[in-house]
């Protein structure tokens, strides 16, 4: 019976396989859902959805498989689509109080609202604000939308106002995801995820199924053999902006420095303001009298370390090309000229921008960025962004 969902998913391009499709109906043979509707949009979510992108597409396909109201009319749903009534007295049961049960038997139970609905559509042949009778907006019907009867059927309105709605005929559960918005720390570890380089070190620790198979063939005998445990080897350094005009972002950077230090085990990172210069610190507290050379940085960290650089790349020009342009100290050499020797001794490098890439254009110290780091090694911080930074990086 849900064939004609699997052609859905399909039609909608949602990347599904034949063996999650299968997984999804062990799950229902299971008995993990059975009259709750939620649930059975979750379990068949997350049986065959690998990809954050696809779950808009997903809705998509969900809602054409299993409502179809795109394409009918109120009162063609009414008459095509039958609700089991278990459905109804298990949903009921979870989201209406006592109170409002009683005000839907008072008023004849759940047959007798269907039933004056199918009348009242019937009957009723053009929109209606307000009142109590007929279907339509603002008033106490409970047929019709943005109204206030507790034991209401919402038809028309594209969100709920007192989620008190008995049954909703049109709403469409499921918001967009939008691989363009900014960043969340658990999308930030999706990610960074791509940037890995897997190796063995360590203990003895992970059980070696092929060899333990391999060996005890040889010998007759159960051998078991051990591994070190497979762990990310990717090295990374990290650059932060902070201060200024990064004030803004500050939520979304520290979501980034959250996720990247769970993701990368060999990680080192600092601070800067606006542009590297010939110091950098850790803590910003103390980053006039406790910075580090950079002339440090670049003889301690070898060029095998990913160098990524976290700002708005939003300054005055001067700050970039001249020699004394910082804004906050007097720097002996451009900040062009440092960016060039952390380019030269960091190959895989990348600058992630939270600024929208759309606005880049229209700042001149952002195009002097991008000119000395190559356009693709400007990413924004976007889901998008930076999975294209992430491949950057791995090349």
């Amino acid at each position: 019976m849900f064939l004609p969902f699997f052609e859905q998913l399909r039609a909608h391009k949602v990347p599904v396989s034949m063996r999650e499709f299968l997984a999804f109906l062990d799950g229902m043979s299971a008995g993990l859902t059975t009259y709750d509707t939620e649930a059975f949009y979750y379990l068949a979510r997350v049986s065959m959805v690998k990809d954050e992108r696809n779950i808009d597409k997903f809705d998509q396909a969900f809602a054409a498989a299993f409502s179809g109201l795109e394409n009918i009319t109120a009162e063609e749903v009414l008459e095509a689509v039958e609700i089991p009534r278990e459905w109804l007295e298990k949903m009921s049961e979870k989201h209406l109080t006592e109170e409002e049960k009683a005000e839907i038997e008072a008023a004849g139970g759940f047959d007798k609202l269907m039933e004056t609905l199918k009348k009242r559509l019937k009957e009723q042949e053009k929109r209606h604000q307000g009142g109590s009778k007929w279907i339509g907006t603002g008033g106490t019907s409970p047929f019709g939308a943005y109204g206030y009867n507790p034991e209401g059927v919402r038809i028309g309105q594209d969100k709920s106002r007192h989620q008190k709605a008995v049954k909703v005929w049109d709403k469409r559960e499921f918001r967009n995801l939008d691989d363009t918005v900014e960043l969340g720390t658990r999308n930030i570890k999706v990610a960074l995820k791509r940037l890995r380089r897997w190796a063995r070190d360590g203990a003895q620790e992970e059980l070696d199924l092929g060899g333990t198979i391999r060996s005890t063939a040889e010998h007759g005998y159960l051998d078991v053999k051990t591994r070190p445990e497979r762990r990310n080897a990717v090295k990374v350094l990290l650059f932060l902006d902070i201060g200024g005009s990064m004030d803004p972002h500050v939520k979304v950077v520290e979501e980034l420095f959250s996720a990247a230090r769970t993701e990368f085990k060999h990680m080192e990172y600092f601070y800067f303001h606006n542009c590297l210069y010939e110091g950098v610190w850790r803590d910003n507290r103390r980053r006039w009298d406790a910075q580090t050379p950079t002339h440090e940085i670049l003889r301690t960290y070898g060029p095998d370390y990913r160098c990524i650089f976290v700002g708005d790349a939003s300054m005055s020009p001067y700050e970039i090309a001249y020699p004394g342009g910082a804004n906050e100290h007097w720097n002996p050499e451009s900040g062009a000229t440092w960016l060039g020797r952390a380019r030269d001794q960091w190959k895989s490098n990348l600058w992630i921008n939270p600024i929208p890439e759309k606005y880049w254009p229209y700042t001149q110290s952002i195009k002097m960025v991008q000119e000395i780091f190559g356009s693709e090694a400007m990413v924004p911080m976007t889901l998008e962004g930076l999975s294209r930074g992430m491949k950057t990086l791995t090349r």
